[in-house]
């Protein structure tokens, strides 16, 4: 990967040539069912998120992430993939992918689009042929099938559990009807495992890869990174025994999980990689990595990946010592690695940031399919929200008010800080967790397989409000796919569009100066004699002050630029973040 730069302000055609643009993103994730609806069939599509290129623009984003939209049942929000160089018929077609593609360059917003590696669905036509294929065929080779235990094999071949709930393993019936072998799935069963030892697998998503590189894309984020590669030798180890291991004082951190952030998982990267480099610029890469701070940087190294999610911070409580941890030990760690640090409250898969910080103890989360962070032994902490949603989202245990004022600061914050800035859609309009979903209504598939255990993800996967009327509050012409709350419309593009103050438009001049303000990769903490407030300065004159505390402080001399609440007789009142420029 390239070497960093100093960030200045360039014109869309500089920085859509430049090879270091990732370096210190902001990236906006669509999730492409809940974004907007351009046909009104309730779902979100293409040429939804080719219509709305004009308010991206607007927003100040550098690049868009898209989750999948691939051919898909369902089965976990399109992470269940039938085909993996297609969309979805529901979304569109490839002429309206690359019509969207062009939409979005001509913008000068970069594309990055998921990769799933680790699973196939159960409808993509290399499971089926193996399903269809006798017991040690080529085509069940391409997964992962082992004979049962037990007099007949009655038994799975261990006792593990999927992070979705249930076994880990489900037994198929053989195409002569008999009871047959039994495949791995480490999420739900309609998401069978690669078996990435198998060459053609291998050759296949480098195949995938440059399919999408071809047509434009700039980028891939990689879900599950820390799985594919597998140890699955026999005995297979009990739950016990790996759970005993995980908590205890190293974890996993020898890359000894059978299946989890194993060590041979960074040869497939570095195949990666050299197909990547092929492309000018070349193509980026993050990895969905949840695995101990020390195992991180292997899949942010300049020969792999290039870059991994630091989930820190949205594991963190709302919390001055905590914040400033995390912050100086992740840009230690980036810059050793030779990647840039990325930053992220809120995703598809966590409770969102201004329902965690509205919370008692203040807005870290464990929400979603990252169970395999219990295995590994890196546990969050804290007020994940789940909880709450378990308990039924009691109304009086949430502070809408404050969590929203936290949310914005915190996030102001975090678009001051050098490296890449991932944003999640509907955070710039302030919303939060949507609880009004009825159990019938629910989609996660999580919900379903640990009932009372899991709430799922679908509050943070409800479709975005564009006007504060019509059947779905202007994301399409019909309704919605997931209920929407009346409280949206408050919330509403068209309700904050132009308004001083929103949350929308603090979002907008915050990433628009981050444009212009952004320098070298570099912050310098400056000592306030508060143990509440934080305060670093960035190259050029840029200083950040967030007050985590109660009652108002002073202000460096300067011009404030931004700040993510009232002042307070030119002081910084409480969970409130300003951005000061310091006059030369």
């Amino acid at each position: 990967m390239s070497t960093p730069t100093t960030q200045a302000h360039r014109t869309d055609a500089g920085r859509m040539a430049d090879p270091n643009w990732w370096r210190q993103a902001a990236v906006y994730q669509i999730y492409p069912r809940s974004f907007h609806d351009a046909n009104g069939d309730g779902l979100g599509d293409i040429k939804g998120i080719t219509a709305k290129v004009p308010y991206l623009k607007e927003l100040g984003i550098d690049a868009v992430w898209l989750s999948p939209f691939y051919p898909s049942a369902l089965a976990d929000g399109g992470y269940d993939v039938d085909d993996y160089r297609n969309v979805d018929p529901k979304l569109g077609t490839l002429e309206d992918f690359d019509e969207m593609a062009a939409a979005l360059h001509a913008a000068g917003i970069k594309i990055v689009v998921d990769i799933v590696p680790n699973h196939s669905s159960d409808r993509h036509e290399w499971f089926k042929e193996a399903l269809a294929s006798p017991k040690g065929s080529a085509a069940r080779e391409r997964y992962i099938f082992r004979d049962g235990k037990g007099e007949n094999g009655e038994l799975p071949p261990s006792d593990w559990d999927s992070v979705f709930g249930g076994p880990i393993w489900e037994r198929i019936t053989e195409p002569d009807g008999t009871p047959g072998q039994w495949y791995l799935h480490i999420f739900a069963k309609e998401q069978p495992d690669f078996n990435w030892e198998n060459p053609e697998i291998r050759e296949d998503f480098l195949k995938t890869l440059r399919f999408w590189s071809d047509r434009g894309v700039d980028g891939f984020r990689i879900d599950v990174a820390h799985g594919m590669a597998k140890d699955l030798s026999e005995p297979l180890p009990m739950k016990a025994d790996l759970e005993a291991k995980a908590h205890g004082t190293d974890g996993f951190t020898d890359g000894s999980h059978p299946f989890w952030d194993r060590d041979e998982v960074h040869e497939v990267y570095s195949e990666w990689r050299k197909l990547f480099n092929e492309y000018n610029p070349p193509r980026t890469a993050v990895a969905e990595a949840w695995v101990h701070e020390s195992r991180r940087a292997r899949y942010a190294s300049p020969e792999g990946l290039g870059q991994a999610f630091n989930f820190d911070l949205l594991q963190s409580d709302f919390d001055a010592a905590s914040f400033k941890k995390i912050i100086t030990d992740n840009l230690v760690a980036a810059k050793e690695s030779g990647a840039s640090s990325t930053w992220v409250f809120s995703n598809h898969d966590v409770v969102r940031h201004a329902t965690r910080y509205g919370l008692p103890k203040g807005g870290s989360v464990a929400q979603g399919t990252n169970a395999a962070q219990d295995i590994t032994g890196s546990e969050p902490k804290g007020q994940d929200g789940k909880g709450w949603l378990l308990a039924g989202a009691p109304a009086e245990e949430l502070d809408v008010d404050l969590g929203l004022r936290r949310a914005r600061a915190a996030t102001l914050l975090l678009l001051a800080l050098p490296g890449s800035a991932y944003l999640y859609q509907g955070e710039e309009l302030g919303l939060r967790e949507v609880t009004e979903i009825p159990d019938s209504e629910r989609q996660d598939p999580s919900f379903f397989r640990n009932p009372g255990v899991e709430i799922g993800r679908d509050g943070c996967r409800v479709p975005l409000p564009w006007t504060a009327e019509g059947p779905s509050f202007g994301f399409g012409s019909g309704g919605a796919h997931l209920p929407q709350p009346e409280w949206f419309a408050e919330y509403a593009v068209a309700k904050q569009d132009g308004v001083e103050g929103s949350t929308l438009e603090l979002y907008r001049k915050a990433l628009h100066l981050r444009s212009e303000l952004q320098a070298d990769e570099e912050l310098e903490w400056v000592e306030t004699g508060n143990p509440d407030v934080l305060h670093f300065s960035r190259p050029g004159g840029w200083h950040t002050l967030t007050n985590f505390g109660g009652g108002s402080v002073d202000l460096p001399a300067g011009e404030v630029v931004v700040s993510s609440g009232p002042l307070e007789e030119g002081k910084l009142p409480s969970d409130t973040t300003a951005w000061v420029v310091s006059k030369a």
